[in-house]
């Protein structure tokens, strides 16, 4: 259900593992991940990713390369999850192209990253990434609660959602752990404050709220 991705456009982007395994065995798959996430939303280049791995672990994105990202994005991410075999995100192009080339450099670099770990190869991914535009304010701000609450599935995060390390929820609630590298204030702007947010999430049947098309691989993940 993907679409000509548009400049300034925001867009609910989604890919799994091939035939649903899992793409994140532990936390170091995670971190690796996380840090690809950060460091691919500009064209900078950095020969040894895994040295940049304790920066991002440590919110330490005042260094040189992360500065240099955030001066020419390509992408910004609005909010994330990764779960065990699949992950959410939004994402606004802001340069042509920008999305397709990210998501494409993520792919690469982690499947070749995992497959050098876990003594595999082949695809990781199950095709190319999917991508719905959100083309109305409402459904932008009901997507990012649908993705805060992905945690559910899993017993351990279900009532805990906003505890979930690998989600961007508790950046919106309390205090944002990416810096400028995450740019939710397009949705946390709309909310008295965080708290408000939360009450949002919660409280609000997201899933009678959004149009399935809205929702990739709807009720299948």
């Amino acid at each position: 259900m993907s679409r000509r991705i548009g400049e300034g456009e925001y867009y609910h982007v989604y890919n799994r593992g091939v035939e649903k395994r899992l793409i994140f065995i532990d936390d170091a798959d995670r971190w690796r991940f996380i840090t690809l996430l950060m460091a691919f939303q500009g064209d900078v280049f950095h020969s040894h990713i895994s040295r940049l791995v304790p920066f991002a672990k440590h919110r330490r994105f005042d260094i040189d390369f992360f500065q240099d990202t955030l001066k020419d994005r390509k992408i910004e991410l609005i909010c994330f999850c990764l779960m065990l075999n699949h992950f959410h995100f939004i994402l606004k192009e802001t340069q042509e192209g920008g999305i397709s080339k990210f998501m494409q450099r993520l792919a690469d670099a982690y499947t070749k990253y995992f497959n050098l770990r876990h003594g595999r190869s082949g695809h990781l991914f199950g095709g190319r990434f999917q991508s719905i535009h959100i083309d109305k304010n409402e459904y932008l701000n009901y997507l990012s609660a649908y993705i805060h609450l992905n945690p559910r599935e899993l017993a351990k995060w279900r009532g805990k959602e906003i505890e979930y390390p690998w989600s961007s929820f508790q950046d919106f609630v309390k205090e944002n752990r990416w810096g400028q590298l995450l740019s939710n204030p397009i949705i946390l702007e709309q909310f008295e404050n965080g708290y408000e947010y939360r009450n949002f999430v919660e409280d609000t049947p997201i899933k009678e709220k959004l149009e399935k098309g809205y929702l990739l691989d709807y009720g299948e993940h």
